[in-house]
């Protein structure tokens, strides 16, 4: 049988072997919804970078650039984290290069060794699912957390994911036996759950409540994100 694990940080994948496996990263608040988001409203391919700097440089190349530090755009980019700010302006054809605080670390620490990496969401969780279900392929959901440590909203995605794959993956991993659990018993109030945790209540404080509650929202589009050499596009 295919299993799942869950790795609930990316300082603890060194213990994960993510080698032919299919790698869902997933950085609910903000990063891969809003690469979702950026996808869904015309952005051709996402090109994931680790540094602000190697990020800016994209711009001569006739990129996009979105930057995000602690939550607040970085100075002297255009974008920052935000999911309906792909709502408003053109973005059909684009190209966009975007690094974030954890979700490109994320992608970054497993792109090498595994057969394919997946974006995680709420807003394409189904269409995930149906994919990861037609390949035959163990699958490691990578949860990018908060500067290393455990968060809520990335756990509580992950225990969907468990949840929704069960019986067709079975698992010996404990923390993807816990957060299926998290998941079951929080699934009725996933907003008001997830409104304690940490970081939506930083975000909070920065008014982005629109954001918030976009990245709640389940199965607002059916097509998944991967990524393709060093591109993340919609799989066609």
């Amino acid at each position: 049988m295919r299993k799942v694990e869950v790795c609930l940080s990316p300082e603890l994948i060194h213990l994960y072997d993510p080698e032919e496996k299919i790698v869902v990263v997933v950085d609910i608040f903000r990063a891969t919804s809003t690469m979702i988001a950026a996808l869904a409203n015309g952005v051709t391919a996402i090109t994931p970078v680790m540094d602000l700097e190697t990020c800016k440089a994209y711009k001569d190349k006739g990129y996009i650039i979105a930057g995000e530090r602690d939550g607040k755009r970085a100075n002297g980019f255009e974008m920052g984290n935000s999911p309906v700010a792909f709502f408003e302006g053109n973005f059909q054809g684009k190209k966009l290069a975007m690094t974030t605080t954890n979700g490109t670390v994320a992608i970054e620490k497993t792109k090498s060794t595994a057969h394919a990496v997946l974006i995680g969401a709420f807003v394409n969780l189904s269409a995930t699912v149906s994919f990861i279900q037609n390949q035959e392929k163990d699958v490691l959901i990578l949860c990018a957390g908060w500067k290393g440590k455990f968060n809520l909203e990335d756990s509580l995605y992950a225990g969907a994911l468990v949840s929704k794959l069960h019986p067709h993956f079975g698992t010996d991993c404990d923390s993807a036996i816990a957060m299926k659990s998290l998941y079951e018993s929080n699934a009725h109030r996933q907003q008001l759950f997830l409104g304690q945790a940490s970081h939506a209540k930083r975000l909070q404080n920065s008014g982005i409540e629109k954001d918030i509650d976009f990245c709640l929202e389940v199965d607002k589009y059916d097509f998944i994100a991967i990524l393709q050499g060093n591109e993340i596009s919609i799989l066609k």
